[in-house]
């Protein structure tokens, strides 16, 4: 049986606005831990690292809270390194996308070619160099594969974080990346199935990803971004995505065919925002979904 330990990161350092930092807690609330109990698997417990909250900073308009993100980052890899090394399976909740720099950098002190199956309604291939925002959720992959902040490409070491053909990417929104993005995602290697291929086809657009990556990767982790389901179906996301085509229930199936291989030895889920929702209507659905995936829907 798979033993998952779950660390709570409450942080909105890397996103576009205050919230995120309230997922772990809301999660918890809404019986996360209990549900994955009573659904068959082995959970601990491992309580919520310290966190950060979002801030504008206006002294960094290319590279928002960038001190924040990067101590978070390591905070994180710190903790997945420590759950790792104790042979059980890191459940890492966020908490916004900036968290999964942090998940790889600690498998790689032990699983130097482990490898990520990203889920997620961006392509994050924005760069303090190029992104208007400065804002780091937007910014993930590009860091994962070595482009922007040192402070955050250099927090395994030498970058990248990731080689290209150790990431697969599932479920961008078409309307959210541009041609230069899909020739970087294209000439460097990179696995990449967007929204409309994940809708109709959920178990197969999976196990796609996962033909591209486990031939040279071991283990595999798997990013949840809960924007990458249609707005229209589940507001819960901290970035809108209106009109994409995702439901819930294919990111479930997508997210459950991910999870059933044996190579998966860690989660990490971002993006939820609890301001979103007024009744916890939506996280529970959201909860429901969880569970189903990871329990391989007992």
């Amino acid at each position: 049986m798979r033993e998952w330990t779950v660390i709570g990161v409450p942080t909105s350092a890397g996103a576009h606005n205050a919230g995120q930092e309230r997922a772990p807690a809301a999660l918890r609330e809404a019986g996360l831990i209990e549900r994955l109990r009573e659904a068959g698997l082995s959970v601990a417990d491992a309580g919520d690292l310290p966190g950060a909250t979002f801030t504008t900073d206006h002294d960094h308009p290319s590279a928002r809270n960038l001190a924040a993100v990067a101590r978070v980052a390591r905070q994180v890899a710190d903790a997945v390194a420590a759950v790792v090394a104790d042979g059980r399976l890191p459940l890492v909740v966020g908490g916004d996308c900036t968290i999964t720099l942090g998940v790889i950098a600690g498998f790689r002190r032990s699983h130097p070619e482990v490898g990520l199956l990203y889920v997620d309604g961006d392509a994050d291939l924005d760069t303090p160099d190029s992104a208007s925002s400065g804002i780091f959720d937007a910014m993930g992959a590009a860091h994962l594969l070595g482009r922007g902040a040192p402070e955050l490409t250099g927090l395994a070491g030498v970058p990248p974080l990731l080689e290209p053909y150790r990431l697969a990417m599932v479920g961008g929104d078409p309307r959210e990346i541009d041609l230069a993005g899909r020739q970087f995602l294209a000439n460097a290697g990179v696995s990449y199935q967007e929204g409309p291929a994940l809708a109709a086809d959920p178990v197969g657009v999976a196990r796609r990803a996962l033909d591209a990556v486990t031939a040279r990767s071991e283990p595999l982790v798997v990013h949840l971004d809960v924007d990458v389901v249609d707005s229209g179906d589940l507001p819960l996301g901290n970035f809108p995505h209106y009109g994409s085509g995702v439901l819930l229930e294919h990111a479930v199936s997508c997210l459950g065919t991910l999870l059933a291989h044996e190579s998966v030895a860690g989660l990490a889920l971002t993006e939820v925002n609890p301001t979103h929702d007024g009744d916890g209507t939506l996280i529970r659905r959201y909860l429901d979904g969880l569970v189903s995936a990871m329990s391989g829907g007992r």
